[in-house]
């Protein structure tokens, strides 16, 4: 068996010598070891330990000595330069909060500014105007209440007109309107008559609440005479009341005279005839109004003695 021929050493390459550092002399050494470590003063205080140490930490250039205020001064540019990215960043942001404010301001400037104009002179009571009087005299309803004028509109003393007011017994009710700038006016719903009641006094009338409006010695001659037992407080004159005020306008004018000793017998007395009309209870009223509008054209009261329709769907002549 033959052994393998050897391979070939590889080819030896020379490295280029390296040059040889200069010789270094004794006091070039110790001149760069004083230009490159520092030199710190000893102190006696018990702080010269950290002195030190911060003096040797802080980072400085050649040459350069770096104090607090330095340091201070570039924390107080990067803190400024902080703010204008966070202002630039939030600017669209600030601009809808101006306009939201701006806006919210001149509404509250506006309603305070309105509040304000309203509750000054500007806006006071300098005319007095009613409405809705016919037996009442308007003239002494104004003279009652001028003790408005002069006052602004929304501080229009309520309670006081009140006052004024319940000395008309014809006032049944009534509403305050104020019409901007100076007009105050007076709406009044006066109460209805619908009959008179006799007493020592003379002849009193009163609507159908019982409330007496006026006091007269002669009858009224468009008023009916009510005689109604336990007087103007009790239940038969509310329910003669209230028939009164359902009968149709050409039957009401014909009634002289009303009587009724219980709520459910309310009786009518028609012209000069003396014609009695029995109507019952004020139970559909407006339904025996029309029965007897009918029978009065069918038969009128001159020929007959009485009506009777205290139900309306069985009625009975006389």
């Amino acid at each position: 068996m033959r052994r393998p021929t050897p391979l070939p050493a590889p080819p030896r390459v020379e490295r280029p010598k390296q040059p040889e550092p200069p010789a270094i002399e004794p006091e070039q050494v110790e001149v760069e070891a004083e230009a490159t470590a520092p030199i710190i003063p000893l102190t006696t205080g018990g702080d010269a330990a950290p002195a030190a140490r911060d003096a040797a930490a802080a980072p400085a250039e050649p040459g350069e000595h770096v104090r607090w205020r330095d340091v201070w001064r570039a924390s107080r540019a990067r803190r400024r330069a902080l703010r204008a990215e966070v202002r630039r960043f939030t600017a669209r942001q600030r601009r809808r909060r101006i306009v939201w404010l701006s806006a919210l301001g001149a509404v509250v400037l506006l309603v305070a500014g309105s509040f304000g104009a309203a509750y000054s002179p500007l806006f006071a009571v300098r005319e007095i105007r009613v409405v809705g009087t016919s037996a009442l005299d308007e003239a002494q309803v104004v003279a009652a209440l001028k003790g408005q004028l002069g006052t602004p509109l929304p501080l229009v003393d309520e309670a006081a007109v009140k006052a004024a007011l319940v000395r008309f017994p014809l006032v049944e009710t009534y509403t305050l309107q104020a019409q901007p700038p100076h007009e105050l006016v007076v709406r009044i719903v006066e109460r209805t008559p619908v009959g008179a009641v006799k007493s020592s006094a003379g002849y009193t009338v009163v609507d159908a609440a019982g409330v007496a409006l006026s006091t007269a010695s002669a009858k009224p001659k468009s008023l009916p005479v009510l005689s109604i037992d336990g007087g103007t407080s009790s239940e038969a004159f509310r329910s003669a009341g209230q028939v009164i005020r359902s009968l149709p306008e050409a039957i009401r004018a014909k009634v002289t005279a009303v009587s009724a000793t219980t709520p459910d017998d309310v009786t009518l007395t028609l012209g000069a005839t003396g014609t009695k009309v029995v109507w019952g209870s004020a139970d559909e009223s407006a339904r025996k109004g029309v029965v007897l509008q009918t029978l009065m054209k069918a038969k009128p009261p001159s020929k007959v003695s009485s009506y009777d329709v205290s139900s309306p769907d069985a009625v009975l002549v006389r």
